[in-house]
């Protein structure tokens, strides 16, 4: 029988590069395209109201659509990662990735077509919020599988895939902003912007598809099959010519033997490593409770102070607020790889985690409108927050989940990325829940 770890790994052609890249894309896409649509929900949810003089204005109901959208967005991850060891091991990975990649293209579709479908917003805030729901929750399958399927491969492909993590929310973002630049009527523009997600959804759907079939990527694939076959063979061969030839001191012996290999080759309990990494998991939870509590809750809210400019105004929190994010955001997950400080065992590092909480005041006393208190009213200032904001929330992420697997032994290393995976989940429903409570203080 032909034994691959035997052979050289074929070259990749970078066919396989440009699918972890893309697959990498698209276990964000669904987040990033609900949450930078947030003024298209909004506006489906304004409520005609007759006033005493006869006149029709339209009001917002009190529907907190993007505190309940975080909430609702972030709960199925952290329920599903939560449940990742037990749920995933009864079916394969191809079937989920497939399946969970099918359902979010039929969600978005749904999406897509509501769009020219009148509807009372009660209704409307009821049925979309369901859609957000299941579509987070199959985009958390998705990721959990992607991230054993990346597994496989060399750790550039990791890095790969995580850079198409990085820029979801920036093509989100410049979805959006096409759709606006492109001037059609607002339904118009709506309809484009959800059949976006579902052409992207489409193509790297088949992408996936194509992954066994190319000769690198079936090398890597199959050996981890191969692997486990001819490690249980091993076993059954190596076992039973002891059986055979062996006296009983030597069995003895040898169990012996193999009892040290196996409890020094047997990984530490749950709560061992959550010890080691506790410092870590705590700092990743505050940094992505802060972040979520106020955007993109409190940001979405901020307005220009150029309101002379229509063409600005239309644009700005597009943007200012998600464009400047995401891309600000990228540039901190990348700058550990130049520079990492604080060090993990620094005090600088958990001061440095509290210290983002300077922003959610500092966001809070921008230009929104109707609100007590405005500090920063011109733009300069709001972006130059939004920045800092984006920069530290990317940078010390990388830094809490690269510093992590660093306090345990190597065999511990893929339970310290699941206790993290879980507290940086956490964390954004923290800050889900937080934002309810900012939007009504703002």
């Amino acid at each position: 029988m032909w034994n691959e770890k035997n052979q050289s790994p074929p070259s990749d052609r970078q066919v396989v590069a440009i699918i972890i890249f893309l697959l990498g894309l698209q276990t964000l896409l669904p987040w990033n395209f609900l949450i930078t649509a947030s003024q298209y929900f909004n506006e489906r949810l304004l409520v005609p109201n007759t006033t005493t003089n006869g006149t029709i204005d339209e009001t917002l109901k009190e529907y907190n659509f993007d505190s309940c959208m975080a909430l609702l967005s972030q709960l199925p991850l952290l329920l599903f990662t939560f449940l990742n060891s037990f749920l995933y091991q009864w079916v394969k990975e191809h079937f989920r990735v497939t399946f969970s990649m099918v359902v979010i293209f039929v969600l978005f579709s749904l999406t897509a077509g509501l769009v020219q479908v009148p509807m009372q917003p009660d209704t409307f805030f009821s049925v979309t919020m369901a859609t957000i729901w299941f579509i987070n929750m199959f985009g958390a399958v998705l990721q959990g599988s992607l991230f054993g399927v990346v597994g496989l491969f060399p750790p550039r492909y990791s890095t790969l895939f995580m850079s198409g993590q990085g820029l979801a929310g920036i093509f989100a973002a410049i979805a959006q902003l096409c759709s606006i630049l492109s001037e059609p009527d607002p339904s118009s523009a709506a309809l484009g912007y959800f059949i976006t997600p579902c052409v992207a959804t489409l193509g790297i759907l088949i992408c996936y598809l194509l992954l066994p079939h190319l000769e690198f990527a079936r090398f890597y694939l199959n050996r981890s099959q191969s692997d486990k076959v001819e490690a249980s063979q091993d076993l059954l061969s190596s076992t039973g010519k002891k059986v055979l030839t062996s006296k009983k001191k030597d069995l003895e012996a040898s169990s012996k033997t193999c009892s040290h290999a196996e409890e020094s080759q047997e990984r530490s309990s749950v709560l061992t490593v959550l010890k080691k990494i506790r410092l870590m998991a705590l700092c990743v939870t505050c940094v992505f409770t802060v972040t979520l509590s106020v955007f993109p809750v409190i940001t979405n809210q901020v307005k220009t102070v150029y309101t002379e400019s229509p063409a600005w105004e239309k644009v700005f929190t597009c943007v200012c607020c998600y464009i400047v994010f995401n891309g600000m955001d990228l540039l901190g997950r990348g700058a550990p790889s130049l520079v990492q400080w604080p060090s993990a065992g620094s005090r600088m590092f958990p001061a440095a985690v509290l210290a983002r909480l300077v922003f959610v005041p500092l966001l809070m006393i921008c230009n929104i409108q109707d609100s007590a208190t405005v500090v920063f009213r011109h733009d300069f200032g709001f972006i130059t927050i939004m920045a800092l904001f984006a920069f530290s929330n990317g940078y010390l992420a990388s830094l809490c989940m690269a510093y992590a697997p660093q306090l345990v032994q190597h065999k511990d290393c893929e339970t310290a990325g699941s206790l993290m995976s879980f507290f940086l989940a956490l964390g954004l429903v923290l800050g889900a829940c937080l934002s309810f409570l900012l939007d009504k203080l703002v």
